[in-house]
């Protein structure tokens, strides 16, 4: 199975959806913002599926995307934004950077891990 990337600068949302995927027998990294996200992006290209929050320190998750589609010229990773963020403007700048999903907090592993699992496959 290919690799998830969680991205939150909540540990305590990190280890929430980490560890539900683990249960789950997925192979899952973390990363604790957007800046950290892009280099574990850089360094493993056996990521398929980001899983990231908006709301970051030193790099926001929007931007991350952006990056990762832009610097890294990655295009083959999925992402999806788990966040508080419900704003049209915020989804429209996800959507135009590639992001494949867009759920909004908390999180309910259940309800999307059939997605996650195709994401990542």
């Amino acid at each position: 199975m290919s690799k998830i990337l969680v991205v939150d600068d909540s540990s305590t949302v990190r280890d929430e959806v980490a560890g539900f995927l683990r249960k789950n027998g997925l192979d899952v990294d973390t990363a604790v913002d957007g800046r950290d996200g892009l280099a574990k992006v850089k360094a493993s290209p056996g990521v398929r599926l980001v899983i990231s929050d908006v709301n970051m320190p030193n790099m926001d998750g929007l931007t991350m995307v952006e990056k990762i589609r832009g610097e890294l010229a990655n295009t083959s990773v999925n992402v999806v934004m788990l966040t508080t963020e419900s704003s049209p403007a915020m989804k429209e700048r996800g959507k135009a950077a590639g992001v494949k999903g867009w759920i909004v907090k908390p999180f309910k592993g259940d309800a999307v891990l059939e997605t996650f699992r195709k994401l990542a496959g």
